[in-house]
């Protein structure tokens, strides 16, 4: 069975990237009948968060990646290859770490911080890459005990096979390091605690993980996870490694150029539907010529395909985030509102709440006209509900000129003879609905033997007082009889 994980690090919030390497893990354990598994590793206890194991779970559970294996909030566990927290599992790593120095694999080094970093200087002034030089690989048994017996700190390093290693990378194909270049890493660290490489690689045998998909930043240690899985005797998992999100400059995805968090996201108000849409299509398209952009998580569930991740970089692009929110914040309400008026009126004051103008609310009736007049706009952005209904609650001053349009055909003489017109036929409107004001005006311009943008340009300008604002019609509507007729006549003023 295909089994994969994600495995994040409790230092802070979920990364947009971390999304994005989850959703990819689950997609792909799904689309196979596989499982997916969490997996915290924290041994890096010097950069741990409280609170961000919990907020990782909950990021995940809330946008509907739910695990087979993992920890719970709760500090409960769930699956047969626990415990998913790696601080939990010292004895573990510690076991395994002996078995390799006896095998070979792995020595102790006793080298000293300013030891380490003479080498290395000296190595940079030779113009060298920086690498331990293997000092205490030769040390005899009896050296090493008396360095134990002294209490003198060590640290664990694999020995690397000087050979050429090789594999495919499921995203990036062949792929090969020459063991010579490659450091002999740190497996445990002088506290004890096993560093990423040790951990990770007995993490992923021990639970039974068969596909490795991680960020393209982890492929120069993919030798050195190699070497220890052939080092163990172990079947080694396949790997794939994805691109980099990228910035719009086209540099790596950070913090200083916008948020990173999901929770940042989710805080905006982004629906988990548009996320987990926008992260799916950053680095992977199911190609075949498919123009399809809108995909629920069961339909990513369907047809994901790691083959069709993108080598390249990603770029981050928070107006396709906008625009995935619109698409599915409409889709929600078309679904849920059925064409049914109280209940669009429902989601659409639900979508403003945090938003709307307080003093907005004390006229009921208006304000729920404007809302329904404008929810293509709502839906849209919610955030500007105020600056596409403000004219319907107070006027705005405006020069005359608004009433005029050079293109349409409207000057101030036109302008007047038109809202002259449509004073005269509002004012005899007993019903008023948008048809019948719609109705009204249109039978006005045949009569004139105008253009009708040379009849309703001046009238919506006069109704609104700003360029742009729904047409002439439906502004009416909302502002009701008595008023429309009020701007009417102060707009007729000004001429």
């Amino acid at each position: 069975m295909i089994r994969t994980r994600f495995a994040p690090s409790p230092t802070g919030y979920l990364h947009v990237g971390g999304l994005r390497t989850a959703l990819y893990c689950y997609l792909f354990a799904k689309k196979n009948k596989g499982q997916f598994i969490l997996r915290i590793e924290d041994t890096d206890q010097a950069r741990f968060v409280e609170g961000a194991m919990e907020n990782l779970i909950n990021t995940l559970h809330w946008v509907g990646l739910e695990y087979d294996e993992g920890p719970n909030p709760d500090g409960t566990q769930k699956g047969n290859h626990g415990p998913y927290i790696q601080s939990q599992r010292n004895e573990i790593y510690t076991k395994y770490a002996q078995e390799l120095i006896e095998k070979g694999h792995a020595y102790r080094c006793f080298c000293t911080k300013e030891r380490l970093d003479e080498m290395r200087e000296l190595q940079t002034q030779r113009k060298e890459a920086p690498m331990y030089d293997r000092k205490c690989l030769n040390l005899s048994q009896n050296e090493i005990r008396e360095l134990i017996e002294n209490g003198t700190p060590f640290v664990v390093r694999q020995k690397m096979p000087y050979k050429l290693i090789k594999f495919k990378d499921q995203i990036r194909g062949n792929v090969q390091f020459d063991g010579k270049i490659v450091d002999d890493q740190v497996l445990v660290k002088s506290d004890g605690f096993p560093t990423y490489h040790l951990a990770n690689v007995v993490d992923d045998h021990t639970m039974e993980i068969t596909h490795v998909i991680r960020g393209e930043e982890w492929l120069p240690s993919t030798p050195k996870h190699i070497a220890l899985y052939e080092a163990f005797g172990w079947e080694t998992p396949e790997f794939a490694h994805l691109p980099l999100l990228l910035n719009p400059d086209k540099t790596k995805l950070s913090k200083r150029q916008g948020d990173v968090a999901v929770e940042d996201y989710i805080n905006k108000g982004y629906s988990k539907e548009a996320i987990i849409n926008f992260v799916a299509l950053l680095g992977w398209h199911p190609g075949g010529g498919e123009n399809q952009e809108i995909y629920s998580l069961q339909e990513l569930e369907n047809i994901f395909s790691i083959e069709k991740v993108h080598k390249t970089g990603a770029v981050f692009n928070i107006e396709k985030l906008d625009w995935f929110n619109w698409q599915w914040r409409k889709k929600t309400y078309e679904e849920e509102t059925e064409n049914d008026p109280e209940k669009k009126l429902k989601a659409l004051t639900e979508y403003t709440k945090n938003h709307l103008n307080e003093s907005f609310t004390q006229d009921k009736e208006v304000l729920n006209k404007a809302l329904l007049i404008v929810e293509e706009k709502i839906l849209k952005d919610p955030k500007e509900i105020n600056e596409n209904i403000h004219f319907f609650f107070d006027l705005p001053n405006y020069d005359q000129e608004l009433l005029t349009h050079e293109k349409m055909g409207v000057d101030l003489k036109q302008a007047q003879a038109s809202l002259e017109a449509c004073r005269a036929a509002l004012e005899n409107q007993e019903h008023w609905s948008e048809e019948s004001i719609k109705e009204a005006l249109l039978k006005k311009v045949e009569e004139l033997g105008v253009k009708n943008g040379q009849l309703l340009w001046p009238l919506r300008a006069a109704l609104t007082g700003v360029q742009f604002s729904p047409g002439a019609f439906e502004a009416a509507y909302v502002l009701g009889k008595k008023e429309s007729l009020n701007r009417i006549n102060s707009a007729l003023a000004k001429l």
